[in-house]
């Protein structure tokens, strides 16, 4: 892989790193409701999940989803399950201060959690990495090495969108803190996600 071709895998990759998907609303959400910093380091559950993948691509076996329906429904299914739960849990989540005050905050580790079955729960994600990595490896070369640079750069440019994503959030943050406001984000977001969702189900491999 010369320079001139990582050169055009930079900004195709990063698009598709800043594509408002599931994940990324997660961020947006999680900056709005916790905070920045807290938002940023509960994307390293999408990165271990993101990087499982690329590790599975550049093994060729997620060439099992592409010859296996049944696993890949059975993964679509539950991923789309999952997000629709989220959108639940945010379309009834408390705004009023008194009320919002009873509920201990979430733990990194659980945002985090989350961050990792969404990423988990969406089959076409290895699917992407599989159809387009491949696209920037000279077969010539070492693969194993350029499926390594690749990989990385693609989930150093994702730390890039979790901040970016957060970033807006905390912004936003100031003009949704009344609790009517609260509820208008909260109730976007679920029915972002809950979109996101019907969207997994009607995908196809």
């Amino acid at each position: 892989m010369d320079l001139a071709t990582f050169g055009f895998f930079i900004p195709a990759c990063f698009a598709l790193n800043m594509a408002p998907g599931p994940n990324n609303l997660l961020s947006l959400g999680n900056a709005t409701r916790h905070g920045f910093g807290t938002a940023c380091l509960a994307g390293a559950g999408r990165l271990l999940a993101f990087g499982g993948m690329i590790a599975l691509a550049s093994a060729g076996l997620a060439a099992v989803l592409h010859t296996s329906e049944l696993l890949f429904h059975a993964i679509k299914i539950a991923g789309a399950l999952y997000l629709f739960w989220i959108s639940w849990q945010l379309w009834r989540a408390p705004v009023d201060t008194a009320e919002s005050a009873e509920r201990p905050p979430a733990s990194l580790v659980a945002l985090a959690r989350q961050e990792f079955l969404v990423a988990a729960g969406n089959p076409k994600a290895i699917l992407i990495f599989t159809a387009f990595l491949p696209q920037f490896v000279d077969p010539a070369g070492d693969v194993a090495a350029q499926f390594t640079v690749l990989g990385a750069s693609f989930l150093l440019l994702e730390v890039v969108a979790i901040a970016i994503y957060a970033w807006m959030g905390r912004h936003l943050r100031r003009w949704f803190a009344s609790p009517r406001g609260k509820r208008v984000f909260n109730r976007t977001s679920a029915a972002l996600l809950g979109g996101a969702g019907v969207g997994l189900l009607l995908a196809r491999r």
